[in-house]
């Protein structure tokens, strides 16, 4: 079986300085970005991963010139007007629920049907939280179930702007609405729960006409429509949600220390950082400083004698909606009860990651209680894992394989974990870096 990763034995201790592959989220929307500008943008260390290059192809079939030359990406954009609608056009999103939510709000004004589809991952994940907004601009959506992919989008020449409500703290739902607003010819209001702020980032640097007020818990968007936008080069930072693992990895094996570089820490992607450290792990950030109006550092993280249980505050839920899995591994090793709640939207991912977190949880010998949006895990400090454990048929869940594969170098066992090649989605040199820090074949 040769997509099957067999671990048998634990991690040693290190000490080791990795670099992890180019943000995902950022990555995508550069490229979403840059097809909306007129003239040539560049992408640097631009994230090849499945979800990308789909990104990239997509961008292709609609018309635009996509060319890699040396380290950097190229996209000849044509402006929100650009895009070659033409009959019989299937776009396939991969297993990028951000690249079909979010180019759906650019298909919005799409002169003939549209047909996006995913594969059976992404084929069963809720759509309706962005088409039923995109139906309001004026474009008409039909799906079969009404939900799900496959979806036809046909667009309209009347595109108008609306009032929108985003409540779930979804950036995709969020991102999705500000790119159809572009398309019109007025001003869209956005009200949206707190979440990842990456576009407005990027609109901002972009220089794109937006009125941004806060509160607490909602964020207030005003976008102008129909607006020029000039190119733009950018260099990718290293993805805090590939980072999340190497974080735990180091925190659960002694006497270890690791440097990972030039990582994106824009303040609603730390929720990780900010709940490790709650449970006493010892991480610091060192070299900060901003680009293109998002933070970025090196995180510093060393083994922790001891991690303690945490009563998670839902406040952080958004910023760590993507590390979830991970910490929870954390808590399988932390002193006390971990309790996390109000978290439905992690079964709203590649897979129900909140029942397969427990499932992995329970294979490991680690008590857990779960609910539809809860998860308590009961912590075994001294955990020691003898037994064979196999994870497969998990939807190809990237963050699924990842998890395991970090379970099984701390707590030890005899580990398959089937479809290593679902890395690809969003981490393709995940494993390359481990071998690296273990000095070894994995």
């Amino acid at each position: 079986m040769t997509n099957c990763l067999r671990i048998n034995e634990k991690i040693k201790s290190f000490k080791d300085q990795i670099t992890v592959d180019g943000d995902k989220s950022l990555s995508i929307r550069w490229a979403l970005m840059a097809s909306q500008a007129f003239g040539k943008s560049k992408a640097y260390k631009l994230l090849k991963s499945e979800d990308v290059l789909s990104t990239l192809e997509c961008l292709r079939k609609l018309g635009l010139i996509v060319k890699f030359k040396n380290d950097y990406c190229e996209i000849t954009g044509k402006g929100p007007d650009g895009f070659m609608f033409t009959r019989g056009l299937t776009l396939n999103a991969g297993n990028s629920g951000t690249l079909g939510r979010l180019i759906l709000g650019l298909l919005i004004h799409s002169k003939v049907k549209i047909r996006l589809i995913g594969d059976k991952s992404l084929s069963k994940r809720d759509f309706s939280r962005v088409t039923i907004p995109l139906q309001k601009f004026g474009a008409k959506i039909v799906s079969k179930s009404n939900k799900r992919l496959p979806i036809t989008i046909i667009g309209s020449n009347k595109i108008k702007p609306i009032n929108y409500f985003e409540n779930r703290g979804s950036a995709q739902c969020k991102t999705s609405v500000m790119l159809a607003a572009l398309n019109t010819t007025g001003k869209t209001y956005i009200k949206a729960k707190k979440s990842r702020n990456h576009t407005e980032l990027l609109f901002k640097y972009l220089k794109i006409k937006m009125k941004l007020t806060k509160n607490k818990s909602f964020d207030f968007i005003e976008i102008k429509g129909k607006q020029k936008i000039k190119p733009f080069n950018y260099e990718i930072p290293g993805d805090i949600s590939s980072s999340a693992f190497f974080m735990v990895l180091t925190t659960l094996t002694r006497r270890s220390e690791l440097l990972i570089k030039n990582v994106n820490i824009n303040p609603s992607r730390i929720g990780v950082i900010k709940i490790l450290k709650k449970m006493k792990a010892k991480i610091s950030l060192k070299n900060k400083r901003v680009y293109r109006g998002e933070k970025v550092a090196d995180i510093l993280i060393s083994s922790s004698k001891k991690l303690k249980a945490i009563n998670c505050p839902p406040d952080l839920n958004s910023s760590a909606i993507d590390e979830f899995l991970i910490i929870f591994l954390a808590a399988a090793k932390a002193e006390g009860v971990s309790y996390f709640r109000d978290i439905s939207e992690l079964n709203q991912k590649e897979s129900p990651r909140l029942k397969w977190g427990s499932k992995i949880l329970n294979k490991m010998g680690v008590k857990t209680e779960l609910t539809k949006d809860s998860i308590k895990i009961y912590g075994k400090p001294d955990l020691i894992i003898t037994k064979k454990i196999i994870i497969k048929n998990y939807l190809k869940d990237h963050r699924v394989f990842m998890m395991s594969t970090i379970a099984a170098l701390t707590c030890g066992g005899q580990w398959e974990i089937h479809n290593k090649d679902s890395i690809n989605t969003s981490f393709p040199s995940f494993l390359n870096i481990l071998r690296k820090i273990n000095r070894k074949s994995l």
